[in-house]
């Protein structure tokens, strides 16, 4: 039987050298700190792990650190989406190889439109290239990539690779969409992307959520998640959801980043590829004094 994720997965961030490069020892620390507080798993060298900014060899040895490390690899997928087919095959053999039980993968997301006729060529290519013990999860973000994966293509996609395709991520943040996925794939695990979504997972079939602002709610959202259908279950996840809130006011990967900088104690958390930039000072006093008012 395949293993499958669920519960609280944290979009790792990822900390980085002063010249820009993956710090792969601070970011072992950070997803060890994550379990150890209550995820459920991590989504590696996702969006919020600024992935698409880092060459294919600096992402798989990255992959790889972690997977040396001792780190259950149970408990990770890594985001293995490119614009090149060569680099996404690459990445996601690496994912593979090293023993990820899943690889996050984003659409091309360069030449548009797509057409599903266009992701379905794209992923018999990636899935016959790889191979068929893959673990494939899609990931839905059509803000960023400009190419959704419609019901459709996933209802076709999921026909043609039943034992490959295993779910999909939504960082859509349209619940309509989330729960037509879910109620519409049968065996196929939907997680959306907000920590105020685990309240409704049993009701929706949700499999859990995948979430940037995990890396700082992570407690609540933990307790949210284990305690579901309960009253403290509720405010847990409402504090969570409130803390995501605060983080939300900025620029999320930078709003992150500058959490985990004050958590950790290290300025050097705070540094985002460009051309992201991180927050202003004002910014991060005002973050800062308002998660510490949340009760983090």
């Amino acid at each position: 039987m395949t293993l499958r994720l669920r519960g609280v997965i944290a979009a790792a961030a990822t900390p980085l050298n002063a010249d820009f490069s993956i710090d792969t020892e601070r970011l072992i620390e950070h997803c060890r700190a994550l379990l150890a507080e209550g995820c459920d798993g991590i989504n590696l060298l996702g969006t919020t792990g600024e992935a698409t900014s880092f060459p294919a060899e600096q992402r798989i040895a990255a992959m790889q650190a972690v997977a040396r490390s001792g780190l259950p690899m149970s408990q990770f997928m890594a985001g293995t989406g490119a614009a090149s087919l060569a680099d996404a095959v690459r990445i996601t053999r690496a994912a593979r190889d090293l023993d990820f039980t899943g690889a996050l993968v984003l659409p091309p997301f360069y030449y548009k439109p797509v057409d599903d006729q266009g992701l379905l060529a794209y992923f018999d290519e990636l899935i016959n290239r790889v191979g068929a013990d893959l673990r494939l999860y899609l990931y839905n973000f059509p803000q960023l990539s400009g190419v959704p994966y419609s019901l459709e293509f996933v209802q076709a996609l999921k026909r043609k690779y039943p034992r490959q395709l295993l779910g999909l991520k939504d960082s859509s943040g349209d619940t309509a969409y989330a729960i037509a996925m879910a109620a519409g794939v049968a065996d196929f695990d939907v997680f959306p992307s907000a920590e105020g979504t685990l309240n409704d997972a049993d009701r929706y079939r949700w499999a859990g959520c995948i979430s940037a602002t995990v890396n700082i709610t992570v407690r609540a959202a933990a307790a949210g998640w284990k305690a579901r259908g309960t009253a403290e279950g509720e405010r847990a996840v409402a504090s969570a959801a409130a803390q995501r809130a605060i983080l939300a006011r900025s620029p999320v990967i930078a709003a992150v980043k500058q959490a985990l900088a004050v958590k950790y104690q290290r300025p050097e958390w705070a540094r985002v590829v460009p051309p992201l930039h991180s927050l202003t000072a004002e910014q991060a006093e005002a973050q800062a004094r308002d998660l510490a008012s949340s009760g983090i």
